[in-house]
């Protein structure tokens, strides 16, 4: 089981001893624990049902990390590198592993008797299909992958290897942008509209910031009507560093506009953006911050090469054995982060901002209003 725990990354599931569902978060973990975050736990008034028992899905971390505290504390531990308490599973404490691609091939094995696997199979198909790439570098993540899913839930794909998600991401701009394909569609009004509600409680903004943001993506649509999220991972032979060789230190809360001097790696997640010409707009100044960095997909495409953003997260200090300390902002930690499309925008209620001050943007009240 250890061997095989050394392998799991983003996309991956673990079901715990408890009967815990985790679902992994990053490509780097700890000795003896995966970095994950707590899905699904028993509840016998839960609405998902799986081999009789019945379970909960816990959305938001505040909600997660409560169950874990009161009931199963063993999951969250600090960790030295990156100096934070996180949630993650000690490999003795894991049952099972769930993996995506894996999951994938038993699916297009089984007759098509369920809408919803039919749909992902189907789905999996076009991807390699109008990408060129093989079906075993996709697959399937979310509920369906630990057979907690229900009749509508959502297609999660997985796609694994650099070039591989290239080749997804422009196949899937072509077909989206040439609407070539009668199944395959963005989201419309009503769906960024739906999408918005279920995310605007633990990453807070304007619908007009969120549809400025999420209407070009296209990670995230419809298949046959179904929504579809579409997560790009480097393949587990892609993946360069290991634990410890970085180490990142929190520095404080701040927010800041830049421009995006590089996005080529803001599709993957962990996405990053390398910005420049750095503004402070409040709270914890690091003058050499080089990048925006988040292991949350819904930061992902958050913006092109060339854009000005406003952003408010974490600032870390990250060193390296062979570089100077460098700043980098991370992304998804607190309800109060963002990253949005605003060449002029001030930031009401960043960090430093005066208790009772208010500055918005014109027209506007209450922009940035936002408290767990």
């Amino acid at each position: 089981m250890s061997a095989a725990l050394r392998e799991v990354i983003e996309g991956h599931y673990l079901e715990t001893r408890e009967g815990l569902f985790f679902a992994v978060k990053g490509l780097v973990h700890p000795p003896g624990r995966v970095v994950a975050c707590l899905r699904y736990a028993p509840d016998p008034e839960g609405e998902r049902e799986v081999g009789g028992l019945r379970y909960r899905r816990l959305y938001h971390f505040p909600e997660q990390e409560a169950l874990l505290r009161e009931h199963y504390p063993h999951f969250l531990a600090f960790d030295p590198v990156w100096r934070v308490n996180l949630q993650s599973v000690p490999h003795e404490a894991v049952r099972r592993i769930y993996d995506p691609r894996r999951r994938l091939e038993e699916l297009r094995e089984q007759p098509d008797g369920d809408s919803l696997a039919g749909d992902c199979v189907a789905f999996a198909a076009l991807l390699a299909q109008q990408a060129g790439i093989p079906e075993r570098a996709i697959g399937v993540s979310g509920s369906l992958l630990i057979g907690l899913q229900r009749r509508g839930s959502d297609l999660d794909m997985t796609i694994y290897g650099l070039a591989e998600g290239r080749a997804v991401h422009a196949a899937m701009h072509r077909l989206l942008d040439g609407r070539e394909h009668p199944q395959l569609e963005r989201l419309d009004a009503t769906g960024l509209g739906g999408l918005y509600d279920e995310r605007v409680a633990d990453t807070q903004m304007t619908f007009a910031d969120f549809v400025a943001v999420e209407r070009t993506k296209i990670n995230q649509g419809l298949f046959r009507g179904r929504p579809y999220f579409l997560r790009f991972v480097p393949g587990p032979d892609e993946i360069s560093e290991r634990y410890g060789d970085f180490s990142y230190e929190p520095v404080g809360r701040a927010a800041v506009r830049a421009t995006v001097a590089c996005a080529d790696a803001s599709i993957y997640t962990p996405c990053v953006y390398a910005v420049s010409d750095v503004t402070w707009m409040g709270g914890a100044a690091a003058p050499d911050l080089r990048e925006i960095v988040s292991f949350r997909g819904r930061f992902c495409e958050q913006a092109r090469a060339g854009d000005r953003v406003v952003a408010c997260g974490l600032i870390e200090k990250v060193q390296a054995p062979s570089d100077r300390p460098w700043h980098r902002l991370l992304l998804g930690n607190a309800v109060e982060d963002h990253m949005i499309l605003s060449p002029t925008a001030t930031l009401p209620g960043a960090p430093g901002t005066p208790a009772g001050a208010q500055p918005g943007m014109p027209g506007e009240e209450d922009r940035w209003a936002s408290s767990e």
